[in-house]
């Protein structure tokens, strides 16, 4: 009898395999199409859950009228600044999917810094962090002010983890420009952190850092147009009160 030494069959591929094969290729293609707005409708989801978890805090709250577990200073810092991430997500979804327009008009820049310190203020106050507004009465300038107002008080609650004690938050006329200022008294930018409108803000694998924030910031900022201007950013430790310097050009 002859012996097969080495012999090996090809033996066809199975029509189930294939087709199940297949399938599987369509759904990876399915899945890449329709991912953004997956993960857009994900994020909408968990924005509506956050917010019911933030008006069970605010009722939790309501129980320590005068001395409140400290534990609910972390709790309102990491719901908002986690409410601020998913709305910025949704908002750079929208835009890069050409569903979001800016809602422009003249604004009083005034009135949006003292918004941002009415919001802010009592939050901080529980972390001994003093919130200044210094601006004049008559600068106005044209701008989406919630969306601006949504990206001051983002940098706001980055200033937050960094500052020492304080954050001075202003606004002035600058040629064609109005420039608003987020300043703090903590150790100041990293250099990697020091950039100007062409740089690009991306993932620190060492820290985690997405930076999201200042990628939603400068992308709002580019937004803001006239003519041939747009809005830009700058990061720099040139903070009157020692420390980091965020300045957001409008136009």
């Amino acid at each position: 009898m002859t012996k097969l030494v080495g012999y090996k069959r090809n033996w066809p591929a199975s029509p189930a395999l294939n087709s199940n094969k297949i399938a599987f290729m369509t759904d990876l293609q399915a899945l890449t199409v329709h991912f953004p707005a997956i993960l857009a409708s994900s994020v909408h989801d968990m924005k509506n859950s956050l917010s019911n978890l933030r008006a069970l805090i605010s009722q939790l709250e309501s129980q320590y009228p005068t001395a409140k577990p400290p534990e609910f200073k972390q709790l309102e810092f990491e719901s908002n600044r986690l409410n601020n991430s998913l709305m910025q997500l949704l908002t750079l979804y929208k835009i890069d999917a050409s569903q979001f327009n800016l809602n422009v008009d003249e604004s009083s820049v005034r009135d949006i810094l003292d918004d941002i310190v009415a919001q802010q203020s009592n939050l901080l106050a529980l972390s001994d962090i003093e919130l200044i507004a210094e601006c004049d009465d008559d600068l106005f300038c044209f701008c989406d002010s919630t969306l601006i107002s949504n990206a001051i008080g983002t940098l706001v609650n980055n200033a937050q983890r960094y500052c020492r004690s304080k954050i001075l938050l202003s606004a002035k006329q600058e040629g064609e420009y109005v420039v608003f200022y987020i300043e703090d008294d903590g150790t100041g930018y990293p250099q990697n952190f020091l950039a100007d409108s062409q740089k690009t803000f991306g993932i620190d694998l060492i820290t985690g850092n997405t930076g999201l924030g200042l990628f939603f910031v400068a992308t709002i900022a580019k937004m803001h147009h006239q003519v041939d201007r747009h809005g830009y950013i700058k990061t720099d430790n040139a903070s009157s009160l020692g420390g980091a310097r965020f300045s957001l050009y409008l136009p």
